[in-house]
C-alpha cells in the first residue's frame, strides 16, 4: 500500500500539471466563426473579422496573433470573428475579398477595411483609441447587406455549383471536358430564353398594348386677347382696300372725261393743217 501511494503522489501532480498549461484541455477559443446563415449578427454591435483560408502561409502566421487579440474581446466589448472563404463563398462575395488575409471592422452595421499592423497591439489600439474613426465607412451601395453585394454573393455561390458539378460530370461520371461544356452552353440559352419570356409576359401583364384610332386634333380657337388686334388689322385692310377701289374709280371717271375732249380738239386741229399745206 505504501509504494502504491508513492505511485499515486506523481500521477496526481502531473495531471494538475496538464490541466494548469493552457491549451492542455482543449481551451475554447474566443474567436468567432461566422457563416452564410449567421453572418447578419454583424450588424449589431462591434467586430473585428478576418478573412482568411486555411492554405494560405499569410494567414496561417496571422493565426497566434488573431486568437490573442481575441482573449481581450470582453475587456474591450468588440467581438472576434473569423470567415473561411474556402467554405463561405457568398460571404467572401459580399466584401469582395481580393486578398488573403483581409479584416474588416464593423459598428452597428458601418464596415470599415482594416489596412494597419497586424500585431495584437495594433489590434487593441486600433479598438481602445478608436482609430477606426479615422477610416472611411464603406459606401452603402456596397455594403454586405446592399441588393448589389447580395447579387455578387449569388453569384459566387453560383460560380462555385458550377465548378462542383463539371468535376462531377467529368470525375464522376465520364464525360468528357467539352461535353460538361457544351451541357452548360445548352442550360444558359435555355435559361435566357425563359428568363426572357417571363419579362415578355410581365410586361404584357403590367402594360397590355391597346390599338388607339388617331384623334382627330380639334382646331384651336384663337384666344379673346389676340382676336381683337386681328379684327383691327382686318378692319383697316378692308378700309384700305376700299380707299384702293375709290380711287380707281375716280381715275377711270377721269379718263373717260378727258377722252371726247381730246377727239374734239384733234378734229378741230385737223382742217386747219390741212389749209395749211394747201
Amino acid at each position: 500500500m505504501a509504494h502504491l501511494g508513492r505511485l499515486l503522489v506523481p500521477l496526481a501532480a502531473l495531471v494538475l500539471l496538464l490541466w494548469a498549461v493552457p491549451g492542455a484541455h482543449g481551451r475554447r477559443s474566443n474567436v468567432r466563426v461566422l457563416t452564410d446563415e449567421n453572418w447578419t449578427s454583424l450588424l449589431e454591435g462591434e467586430w473585428m473579422i478576418e478573412f482568411y483560408a486555411p492554405w494560405c502561409p499569410a494567414c496561417q502566421n496571422l493565426q497566434p496573433e488573431w486568437e490573442s487579440f481575441a482573449e481581450w474581446g470582453e475587456d474591450l466589448e468588440v467581438k472576434v470573428a473569423k470567415v473561411d472563404v474556402t467554405e463561405q463563398t457568398g460571404l467572401s462575395g459580399r466584401f469582395i475579398i481580393t486578398a488573403l488575409p483581409s479584416i474588416y471592422h464593423c459598428k452597428d452595421g458601418e464596415f470599415r477595411r482594416y489596412l494597419g499592423p497586424r500585431t495584437k497591439k495594433d489590434f487593441i489600439n486600433f479598438i481602445s483609441e478608436k482609430e477606426w474613426k479615422n477610416v472611411e465607412p464603406v459606401s452603402s451601395w456596397f455594403g454586405p447587406s446592399s441588393v448589389l453585394m447580395t447579387t455578387m454573393s449569388a453569384l459566387f455561390q453560383l460560380s462555385v455549383y458550377i465548378r462542383t458539378s463539371h468535376s462531377y460530370f467529368v470525375h464522376d461520371l465520364g464525360i468528357p471536358a467539352w461535353g460538361s461544356y457544351l451541357v452548360f452552353a445548352f442550360a444558359t440559352v435555355l435559361s435566357g430564353l425563359l428568363l426572357g419570356l417571363c419579362m415578355i409576359f410581365v410586361a404584357d401583364c403590367l402594360c397590355p398594348s391597346k390599338r388607339r384610332r388617331p384623334q382627330q386634333q380639334p382646331t384651336k380657337k384663337p384666344s379673346p386677347e389676340f382676336s381683337q388686334p386681328l379684327k383691327k388689322v382686318e378692319e383697316e385692310q378692308e378700309a384700305d382696300e376700299e380707299d384702293v377701289s375709290e380711287e380707281e374709280t375716280e381715275n377711270r371717271e377721269g379718263e373717260s372725261k378727258d377722252t371726247p375732249q381730246s377727239g374734239l380738239r384733234q378734229r378741230c386741229v385737223g382742217p386747219s393743217s390741212a389749209t395749211d399745206k394747201s
